[in-house]
């Protein structure tokens, strides 16, 4: 009686046991599975750009910017930059139309709606993480500077087997110290930007200049435009830093382009705002420069903030997965 309950308890053993081992092998192939979905990996390109920058003109409208004929608030931009690279006049943010929302679209090369204190971390990895992956490279390679210090959330997201993994280097808002800092002068922004370029050189570089949204929405004209003024000036000084530098001149990409536009002047309270789905808050500004694109060109192809990130994934030779993006072509000199 002993020697038969014995055996049977060997046996339900046995076979706990073998749930157990059988259970962790799915587990295991679940996460390979999820995992691999999510990783990038490195593709061969012959291009001549080994670095980017994306910068974000917050919240300028497009008809204040290249929408208007006479480029009255934006000199440097339509007379020193235009004849470098390309303009795109149908570029749109088809999602939330507010900081958090066009920055992350820009980032991870998906639409979410996102909390826009910077209390949310972005659902997916962004191309920094990708890229970084990819490469094993050093944190101070990559980097998001922003006046904004809500737009450290950009450096992580919330997916389990991105969070903390790869994650670029970050100085937000005042003093560089994130969230909760609040809003710093984009002149000192700027001052900072040549600061980590000279010490770093990174290869891969987010900007955000909090005009002219931060002077928008004053609801004071004379302020909305003198913020697109300083910031089309700032762009300019940055163009020509880079110019001027041996590592940069000749093997940099910059992007131009804004998070979200403002709301239409029939609609709501105007220039002051944003958020909808208005034509005002979807149509943006678009400038791409580099030695892979094309000098002087226009053109007016639809394309989106999330075709952003997978134009960069393709000139630094990784692959953005996870995307509804597409490769700008158009930009290329060829292909």
């Amino acid at each position: 009686m002993i020697y038969h309950t014995l055996i049977s308890k060997l046996a339900a053993l046995k076979h706990f046991v073998l749930l157990i081992i059988i259970s962790a092998i799915l587990c295991s192939c679940v996460e390979d599975y999820e995992f691999s979905y999510f990783q990038s990996k490195k593709v061969n390109r012959s291009y001549q750009t080994k670095n980017v920058i994306i910068v974000i003109a917050d919240g300028l409208r497009y008809s204040e910017g290249w929408g208007d004929s006479t480029h009255q608030f934006m000199p440097r931009m339509a007379d020193q930059l235009a004849k470098e690279g390309v303009v795109n006049t149908r570029f749109y943010n088809m999602g939330g139309t507010y900081t958090s929302a066009g920055h992350t679209s820009m980032t991870t090369g998906i639409y979410q709606s996102i909390n826009n204190g910077g209390e949310e971390l972005p659902a997916n990895p962004s191309f920094f993480q990708y890229w970084n992956q990819v490469y094993g490279n050093d944190r101070q390679k990559s980097w998001i500077i922003a006046s904004k210090d809500k737009l450290a959330v950009l450096a992580d997201c919330n997916n389990p087997f991105w969070q903390g993994k790869f994650t670029p280097s970050v100085n937000t808002g005042i003093e560089g110290r994130g969230l909760g800092s609040g809003y710093r002068e984009d002149s000192l922004t700027l001052k900072t930007i040549f600061e980590i370029l000279k010490q770093h050189h990174p290869n891969m570089l987010l900007i955000n200049f909090r005009d002219p949204d931060f002077s928008a929405h004053s609801g004071i004209w004379a302020n909305y435009v003198a913020g697109i003024k300083k910031t089309d000036e700032y762009i300019f000084r940055l163009w020509m830093f880079l110019q001027n530098d041996s590592v940069y001149k000749n093997t940099t990409t910059l992007f131009v382009t804004s998070d979200h536009g403002r709301h239409l002047d029939s609609v709501a309270d105007g220039f002051a705002g944003h958020g909808d789905g208005c034509e005002g808050c979807r149509h943006l500004g678009f400038f791409a420069c580099g030695p892979d694109f094309k000098p002087g060109a226009l053109v007016n192809i639809h394309r989106e903030q999330i075709d952003v990130p997978v134009t960069v994934a393709e000139l630094m030779g990784f692959d953005l997965p996870n995307t509804e993006g597409n490769i700008m072509t158009e930009l290329f000199r060829r292909r």
